[in-house]
């Protein structure tokens, strides 16, 4: 059966007779993406482009092919970090001191641009769509897709589903080394920090686990299972112990000239086959004033 390239094309295999559209529904493609496809003649049967919604036959090979996309920013080149890659995704460990994207369509120096850059010297014609984002002092993980299909499929799972794990150096040494913090955020009146509300907050949950102690510092790894935005170090300093060097929601440090937050691992599943996958990123070389933090090349999994 002729199957059409992976990078181009997103391809099904049919395990029961069943309507084209339905049976792509079935298989996470988003109604608007279907749609999309029919409008612009982009779904093929088994090799050979179709016009109308048949009902497929058993092995039958459905494809949708994905239009080639002008950048949807300025291309600039930075080697980066990436640490996997496939016909669907580009997970790029982001270092500090980068915005991952800005509303402006004409923006410069950031990881946006930089992976226009990336896509363009590999001849991938696709817009940088990403999953998520990290905030301009945090190090770590970012998740960009390289399709529409991909996008909508992780970003549905990606609050609740997707496992993300976060390293933090702290003020203080934990009375509890392990726990969970439950306390609702809220905007604060300044409408730039977050804070603790439990009469109009957001419901937000964070796990953590200390790993380390040093010279009243502790590092802790931590787990989020709502997304609001600077959950960590709101929760962290409502415990009474902010991330060293965040001037928002602690002090500053002269051991590091941004919060010590570094997204470090994430779990998920791939778009086309639901196969799992966990990918881990080293920390950046400005964690190094923790002493168990002279990071070797072969990183434990904490």
């Amino acid at each position: 059966m002729y199957r059409l390239n992976s990078k181009d094309f997103l391809n099904f295999k049919a395990t029961k007779e069943i309507k084209i559209n339905d049976y792509l529904k079935e298989r996470g493609v988003s109604s608007r993406l279907i749609r999309k496809s029919v409008k612009s003649g982009s779904i093929y049967l088994n090799g050979k482009l179709i016009k109308k919604n048949k009902k497929l036959k058993l092995n039958d090979i459905i494809s949708l092919k994905f239009q080639d996309e002008d950048p949807n920013g300025k291309i600039e080149n930075k080697d980066l970090d990436i640490l996997y890659e496939d016909d669907d995704l580009v997970i790029i460990n982001k270092e500090p001191f980068m915005v991952t994207h800005t509303a402006k369509d004409d923006s410069e120096g950031t990881l946006l641009n930089y992976l226009l850059g990336y896509f363009h010297d590999n001849n991938i014609k696709r817009k940088v769509r990403f999953i998520n984002r990290l905030d301009r002092d945090t190090s770590g993980i970012v998740v960009a897709s390289k399709n529409s299909f991909a996008q909508d499929k992780i970003s549905a799972e990606f609050r609740d589903v997707v496992e993300k794990k976060y390293l933090a150096i702290c003020q203080g040494i934990f009375d509890e080394k392990e726990g969970t913090i439950d306390a609702p955020i809220a905007t604060s009146e300044d409408n730039i920090r977050r804070q603790v509300n439990y009469v109009i907050g957001k419901k937000s949950i964070t796990s953590y686990k200390v790993i380390e102690e040093y010279d009243n510092m502790s590092l802790v790894l931590l787990s989020l299972h709502t997304g609001r935005t600077h959950q960590i170090r709101v929760h962290l300093s409502h415990l009474g112990h902010p991330i060293i060097g965040d001037s928002l929601y602690g002090e500053k440090s002269d051991l590091i000239n941004r919060q010590a937050l570094h997204s470090y691992s994430i779990k998920l599943k791939l778009p086309r086959n639901n196969k799992e996958i966990e990918i881990f990123a080293k920390p950046p070389e400005d964690f190094h004033f923790f002493p168990t933090l002279y990071w070797k090349s072969n990183f434990i999994e904490l």
